[in-house]
Parts: C-alpha cells; sequence; structure tokens
C-alpha cells in the first residue's frame, strides 16, 4: 500500500531499490491521461493528485533521458534497460536507420536474446519469428540471419548489448521521444528532444538540429510552442509549432525545459524557474527538480558494488516471470487506514519487458501490433484499490516506420556534428514488396496530419491571439490607473505631512474635490456601514 500524499518521488525510489537500480536518473514513469495525453509523474507531487483517471492506473518505467553515451553507464543492469527502451524504439519505428544498420541492430538483439547461431535448434528463416521494426522484407530477414550467423558468433548477451547501444548511438533520431505537431504552414511534423538539441521531423526527414547551448528560450501560448535560438554571428531565429491541444503543448514545453536542464547545465543548482507567461498571457510556471547529466555520470563514477545478476528474456516470452532479478524488496512500506493506493511492481516491470521483447510475429495487420492488451483490476471490498496495470500503449503509434526508403529520406538540413562524428540520415533503397512506397508515405502523412488537426488555422489563431492581447494590454492598462487613482486620493486625504501631498492639498481644485465629493461620500460609507453594523447586533 501507498499512502494517498505520498510523493512521485517515493513511488519512483521504491521501483529502483526493487529493480536494484542505482544510476535511475536517466528513468522515469509515465502515464496517460483520460484525454489520452502522456505525462511523466512528477518526483515532488502528490501520485494520486497527479492520476485523474479512474482505476486501473496505468504506469510505465521508461528512459526519460537517454544517455550522450550508454557505453559510458557504469553498471551493466543499467544498460540492460536502456537497451529494452531502444529495442522498443526501433519496433514503434522512433529510431530510424538505413537497411544496413536495422539488419546489425536486429542482429545484435538476436545474439543478446538466443545466443550464437545453431542449425539444430534455428531452421532456415528463423529470424522472421522476430519482428524487430513495424515491417520489413524477406530480403531483410535474410540479411539478419546471415550477419548473425556469420559476424556475431561468440558474443555474449552484455557485449551484444553494448554493440547495439555504440551502433544506435550514432543515429540522427537516437533518443527521439516525437510530440505530433504542425508548423505555421499547417504541414505535420514531429518534435523531439535528444541528448544533443532539439530536432523537428517531417515524415521521415530531420528538418531541423539544434543544439542545447543554441537554445535560449522555450516557451508557449494556449496550444502555440516557440524555440528561441541564438546562433553564430548573433543570428536570432524564433521556431514557431501548433500542438493538437493546449495540454499537449505543455507537456511538450516541460519535456523541453527538463532536457534543457539536464542536458545543458553544469550543476542542479543552476536550475531556476521557468514561466511561460508574458505580461498579457497567463502561463505556467515549472522547475525541473533532479540532477544533471555532469553529476550523473560522477556519481556513477563512485558506485563500488557487486554488479547485480540480470536475468534477460528468452526466445519465448512468459508473462509468468519477470526478466531481471531484482534486488531486496524494502522491509516497511507505510501502511494506512485510509484510503490507499495498492501498487503491483511486478505488472509495471513486465510491462517494461513485454513492451520491449521482440515477440514472435503474428498474422495480424500493422495496425493491430499496437493495440493495448488490458489487465483486469483487483478491488477489494473494504477500501478503494488501484492497480497499476500491464497495459502496453504506443503513443507515438509506430508512425515512422523503420527501416525507411530512398526517397523519404533526404536530408534537408547542412550535416551536424554530434559527439565528433558526422551524423546524416544515410539512404538505402529496399527492392523487396513490404519496403514502403511513394503512395504509402504519401497516406502515412496523411494519417500524421489527421493526427495533428487542430480547431482552426495557425492564421485564425494568430489573429486570435493579437485581439486578446490587445483587449488584456487595454484593461491592464485601465486597472493600473484605477489603482494609481485610489492610491493618490488615499494618500493625499491622509495626515503625512509631506511637502508634495501638503501643495496638492492647497490647491483650490483638490478643496473643491474634497468639500464636494470625498467628504459626502465618506460620510455615506460610515453611515452604511454603521447601519450594517446596527442590523447585525439587533439580529
Amino acid at each position: 500500500s501507498l499512502q494517498r500524499d505520498a510523493k512521485g518521488q517515493y513511488l519512483f525510489d521504491l521501483l529502483c531499490h526493487h529493480l536494484n537500480l542505482l544510476e535511475k536518473d536517466y528513468f522515469g514513469i509515465r502515464f496517460v491521461d483520460p484525454d489520452k495525453q502522456r505525462h511523466w509523474l512528477e518526483f515532488t507531487k502528490s501520485v494520486v493528485k497527479q492520476l485523474r483517471s479512474q482505476p486501473p492506473f496505468t504506469m510505465c518505467f521508461r528512459v526519460k533521458f537517454y544517455p550522450a553515451d550508454p557505453a559510458a553507464l557504469k553498471e551493466e543492469i543499467t544498460r540492460y534497460l536502456v537497451f529494452l527502451q531502444i529495442k522498443r524504439d526501433l519496433y514503434h519505428g522512433r529510431l530510424l536507420c538505413k537497411t544496413s544498420d536495422a539488419a546489425l541492430l536486429a542482429a545484435y538483439i538476436l545474439q543478446a536474446e538466443i545466443g550464437d547461431y545453431d542449425s539444430g535448434k534455428h531452421p532456415e528463416g528463423y529470424s522472421s519469428k522476430f519482428q524487430f521494426f513495424p515491417k520489413h522484407s524477406e530480403k531483410l530477414e535474410r540479411k539478419i540471419a546471415e550477419i548473425h550467423k556469420t559476424e556475431l558468433s561468440g558474443q555474449t548477451p552484455a557485449t551484444s548489448e553494448l554493440n547495439f547501444l555504440r551502433k544506435a548511438q550514432t543515429l540522427e533520431t537516437y533518443g527521439v521521444d516525437p510530440h505530433p505537431c504542425k508548423d505555421v504552414s499547417g504541414n505535420a511534423a514531429f518534435l523531439a528532444f535528444t541528448p544533443f538539441g532539439f530536432v523537428v521531423l517531417q515524415g521521415n526527414k530531420r528538418v531541423h538540429f539544434i543544439k542545447w547551448n543554441e537554445v535560449t528560450k522555450l516557451k508557449f501560448e494556449g496550444k502555440t510552442f516557440y524555440l528561441y535560438v541564438s546562433q553564430k554571428e548573433e543570428k536570432k531565429i524564433i521556431l514557431t509549432y501548433f500542438a493538437p491541444t493546449p495540454e499537449a503543448c505543455k507537456h511538450l514545453w516541460k519535456c523541453g525545459i527538463e532536457n534543457q536542464a539536464f542536458y545543458k547545465l553544469e550543476k542542479s543548482s543552476q536550475v531556476r524557474t521557468v514561466s511561460s507567461s508574458n505580461l498579457f498571457f497567463k502561463g505556467s510556471r515549472f522547475r525541473y527538480s533532479g540532477r544533471v547529466a555532469k553529476e550523473v555520470m560522477e556519481s556513477s563514477a563512485k558506485i563500488k558494488r557487486e554488479p547485480p545478476e540480470i536475468h534477460r528474456a528468452g526466445m519465448v516470452p512468459s508473462r509468468s516471470c519477470p526478466s531481471i532479478t531484482h534486488g531486496p524488496r524494502l522491509s516497511s512500506v507505510p501502511r494506512t487506514r485510509r484510503r490507499a493506493v495498492h501498487i503491483s511492481i511486478m505488472e509495471g516491470l513486465e510491462s517494461l519487458r513485454d513492451s520491449a521483447h521482440s515477440t514472435p510475429v503474428r498474422s495480424s495487420s500493422h495496425g493491430d501490433t499496437f493495440l493495448p492488451h488490458v489487465r483486469s483490476s483487483r478491488t477489494d471490498s473494504n477500501e478503494r484499490v488501484a492497480v497499476i496495470a500491464d497495459e502496453a500503449y504506443s503513443p507515438a503509434d509506430s508512425v515512422l516506420p523503420t527501416p525507411v526508403a530512398e526517397h523519404s529520406l533526404e536530408l534537408m538540413l547542412l550535416s551536424r556534428q554530434i559527439n565528433g562524428a558526422t551524423c546524416s540520415i544515410e539512404e538505402e533503397k529496399e527492392s523487396e514488396a513490404s519496403t514502403p512506397t511513394a503512395t504509402e508515405v504519401e497516406a502515412l502523412g496523411g494519417e500524421l496530419r489527421a493526427l495533428c488537426q487542430g480547431h482552426g488555422g495557425p492564421e485564425e489563431e494568430q489573429v486570435n491571439k493579437f485581439v486578446l492581447s490587445v483587449l488584456r494590454l487595454l484593461l491592464v492598462t485601465m486597472g493600473l490607473l484605477f489603482v494609481l487613482l485610489l492610491l493618490l486620493i488615499i494618500l493625499t486625504e491622509s495626515d503625512l505631512d509631506i511637502a508634495f501631498f501638503r501643495d496638492i492639498r492647497q490647491t483650490p481644485e483638490f478643496e473643491q474635490f474634497h468639500y464636494q465629493y470625498f467628504c459626502p461620500l465618506r460620510r455615506w460609507f460610515a453611515c452604511k456601514i454603521r447601519s450594517v453594523v446596527s442590523l447585525l447586533i439587533d439580529t
């Protein structure tokens, strides 16, 4: 049981303790509200107050901040959890790559999960039993099997996972968690924050990459998101995008604030509360709570303990047993006779494992692959109990298929330097029938635009915002003038013996105002107050 006023930090620490995880700053807990809006659980706020839905609550353990160099992680269990997340990204089409890279990544997954190739255990076409990507061809399956047979023999699961991470981090979409938006022209786009900066994807193209040291400000107003960029030669740019809803825009803004603080700052003491408001727009205030990347790396270097044992998932996944050997459970968990929230940690861990595992392919459509599987909730007859369910959800709905075709991956930006190496989206055409065609890519773009439809066009929204800003300006000006007038009257009618007020009191205009308006109004108010007081005394 968990106390209803328990903070998110307690739940996160409880889960990390159960996982025997020390390098926990890269991870977080994600949930979806009744409006299908994603959220990261805030550690400084109550868990129950953040969950507006009815039980059972679905909460998933995810990588929140992708390590800039996953190979530099100190412990193998941390690398394994990051491996599971990136494998999930590959499966859901978030990690874009050319076909040869896709085959190598899939071969690493095979080697990590089933070990060396064995002709007795692995018949012809054995790689087709696994789904590594949203869609792939027989040619790609043969290439995966060939790499697994000839190049990876002898690699341990830990070595294969490490090589997988090293390869994944060189890809342009490493660490991408896409947020659907529209640009000022109404075209569908995906915004994302990576360890190296801010990226914008349109279709399968990366059209913008802004390094973190070039990002000066993040702001949102309603459904509009602004990114202020300062580049070389004092060139300043403002990128504007429109989210589907104000809640989605606020979530995008908060993710940007957290990622910028985590990757850009040197110390957590430099973190400041950020406000999205200005003089005429009501905004939000948010502060990142946690350590920054540099502090996390320094803390990881000080870890000295026996590496925890890891039980990896095998070829046939099973929901009955976890894929990780967990550390000792907490001996004392706070209990309360009041309403409590019951949390099944094992179910949450299964959600992490099952959503990332390369499960055997079933004969289903592409969309059916991502249908959620809801576990029934448990209830208590004496008290209201909420269970964290094992529902596997896909926020991106696999809108970025992997691997991609040549015609959908032309780089529209000059190559950027990431981590000392040039990263550009390379192109390689897949001749098989299952490779996305131009018609499929166009249909995909239509689906993205449908996802991102808002109420009214960007031009109409800008006009409405201008009118609202003018009205707010008038209201604020009138309010300030009224307050100043009242303050001046109070000060001049007071007994303050100041030369400035003394000169005002001696003017004929002030004496006329005092005797003709102020004194009668004061007597009227005094009379009314006495009447009300006497009426209260009589009753």
